[in-house]
């Protein structure tokens, strides 16, 4: 109670002051889960130095984390309709900060694979929990903003695990990297208090499967395209840009500038998608640019080093600003479901498309011993997110054209 009525004081008065702080923790509980994906991404080479195991097999980290955030993803809604905003995200950063501390301490790469485990209970989290705070306090002119700047937070992971945590690494090592996660989490738990409601209306969901609905499986199949691109570009690019004659710090800037590229898609794309009658064609526009920008990037050689720059600032501008713009179509749009629930199965879509990414994109260059099929598999993938999307246009068309589809939109 007294931690209620302090947050209820203290929002009073300083109104502006909290409106930003809120809109801080959003980005932060989006950030820190995805940190996981690029610390592996720009860290990896040490680990796999120091722990004597194959730099391959960093790809089943991603996919022990994102795998079980997938999983776990078909019931997030409904736990956190359950548990309440206030106790769904604090939920979220302890187990991103239980799961670094562990990583920051453990010396085989099966105790890797298990603390990269539990950081995807937050992931799977992430979305419908930040989405239900963003319901409960955001006005619905402003919606659409708030979810693009806290969609960026995903490229504030990668901004940060490129520019920093390689500094941090060399100097102190890689463990300390990883563990100064931590607390940085716990810092955030501890400001939930002041920014989530502590009591909330339970909808009494159940924890059972519920199948989406055609337009709702249309956007997961977009996703899942997205989701399987996205993660094989990013884990292996530091990599491929090593093997063109990039010094490995150099590699790692390629993952800053992704990131950097990232944020300014999702804060920028984002509003633009809700002024548009129909979001779907500027997803069909932004995954074809991502194919075109991995056809860059597989050309790349040790004289044309600013194929991989393009590649890295195209994927950054384009496929990163699609899961924003599927977000605020849920939030925006009610024929997709609830959004809780429908934010859960865009996640299972999403984060199982960045489980499989990875290890398909490594198992399909060690089989060739050419990096050039697995670029090649990425655009393959992208162009079924094409179609999808030419899909769901259509689908969103016959929609709108039926009696009550003016009530059902949100």
């Amino acid at each position: 109670m007294e931690a209620s009525a302090l947050m209820s004081r203290w929002t009073r008065l300083h109104m502006p002051a909290a409106d930003i702080l809120f809109r801080i923790v959003l980005v932060s509980a989006m950030a820190l889960p995805m940190l996981m994906l690029y610390a592996v991404s720009t860290l990896g080479p040490m680990l796999s130095r120091d722990l004597g195991f194959d730099p391959a097999l960093l790809g089943y980290l991603v996919m022990s984390s994102f795998g079980l955030a997938a999983v776990l993803s078909f019931w997030a809604g409904a736990i956190v309709d359950r548990l309440g905003s206030r106790h769904a995200l604090m939920a979220l950063f302890l187990a991103i900060a239980l799961a670094f501390m562990l990583i920051a301490s453990i010396d085989s790469f099966h105790g890797l694979v298990a603390a990269a485990a539990i950081c995807g209970i937050g992931q799977a989290l992430a979305n419908p929990v930040t989405n239900l705070l963003i319901g409960e306090r955001i006005p619905k002119e402003k919606k659409a903003g708030v979810v693009g700047l806290k969609q960026s937070g995903v490229q504030v992971a990668a901004l940060f695990a490129g520019l920093a945590l390689p500094g941090i690494a060399f100097q102190y090592g890689w463990r300390a990297a990883f563990g100064g996660i931590a607390p940085v989490a716990m810092l955030f738990l501890v400001a939930t208090l002041f920014f989530a409601p502590g009591k909330h209306g339970k909808t009494g969901g159940s924890f059972t499967f519920s199948r989406p609905n055609p337009l709702l499986l249309r956007l997961m199949g977009i996703q899942f395209c997205v989701g399987i691109s996205l993660s094989a570009f990013v884990t292996f690019l530091p990599t491929f840009g090593a093997l063109q004659g990039m010094s490995h710090s150099l590699a790692g800037t390629l993952i800053a500038v992704f990131g950097a590229m990232g944020m300014l898609s999702r804060i920028v794309l984002t509003p633009m998608g809700a002024k548009l009658k129909d979001e779907s064609l500027l997803l069909l526009a932004l995954i074809a640019i991502s194919a075109c920008s991995v056809a860059v990037t597989m050309h790349a050689g040790p004289e044309s080093h600013w194929r991989l720059w393009t590649g890295a600032i195209g994927m950054g501008l384009a496929a990163v600003g699609t899961n924003a713009i599927a977000m605020s179509m849920l939030v925006r749009d009610a024929a997709f479901g609830a959004v809780t629930t429908a934010s859960g199965f865009i996640s299972v879509a999403f984060f199982g498309g960045f489980a499989l990414g990875p290890p398909l994109r490594g198992a399909l260059s060690s089989h060739s011993g050419d990096p050039q099929p697995g670029w090649l598999m990425l655009i393959g993938v992208l162009l079924c997110g094409c179609i999808l999307s030419l899909a769901l246009a259509s689908a969103r068309r016959r929609t709108a054209g039926m009696p009550g589809a003016a009530t059902r939109a949100a």
